[in-house]
């Protein structure tokens, strides 16, 4: 087995996703299990992580005002245990810029990565209404989904 060694973050550049990118993105994401049903929905930013060769994972925000959803977290299969979902993480929370106080989230298998980020657990109904009415809440992930949130202002 060759293992592929990770690119240096200081190597890394964090973009928007072309639009014309988003197959491979959408690919990826259901690859990982994650939902896809509503990536070209309105108030959706995604984000690309990448090295020399291509894209290493990707990461979404929904909503606007201050509280957002953290979406769509991917890291591609060869570039994972390498610390780069942290780094997405971290430059997310970068471009949020103080508009963004909280930001929120639903995970079925995640959430000790996100705990381990400074996340944490909540009540799904205590959720504010910009976050709970999104699909992400009210329809594409399960009720079992665990809702976390952190505060980032």
């Amino acid at each position: 087995m060759v293992r592929v060694r990770g690119a240096r973050m200081t190597d890394l550049t964090f973009t928007d996703v072309p639009r014309g990118e988003y197959d491979v993105m959408r690919l990826q994401l259901e690859m990982a299990g994650l939902p896809t049903d509503d990536l070209d929905g309105p108030d959706r930013l995604f984000f690309r992580l990448s090295d020399g060769h291509g894209p290493v994972g990707y990461i979404g925000l929904e909503g606007n005002g201050p509280d957002r959803l953290l979406r769509s977290l991917v890291v591609m299969r060869r570039h994972r245990g390498h610390g780069h979902g942290r780094e997405l993480v971290r430059r997310l929370g970068r471009v949020c810029d103080g508009a963004v106080k909280r930001l929120h989230l639903l995970t079925t298998g995640a959430a000790p990565f996100f705990r381990s980020l400074g996340f944490v657990d909540a009540e799904r109904g205590t959720a504010p209404q910009a976050i709970a009415y999104t699909s992400q809440f009210t329809s594409l992930c399960p009720s079992s989904a665990i809702y976390l949130v952190k505060d980032i202002a």
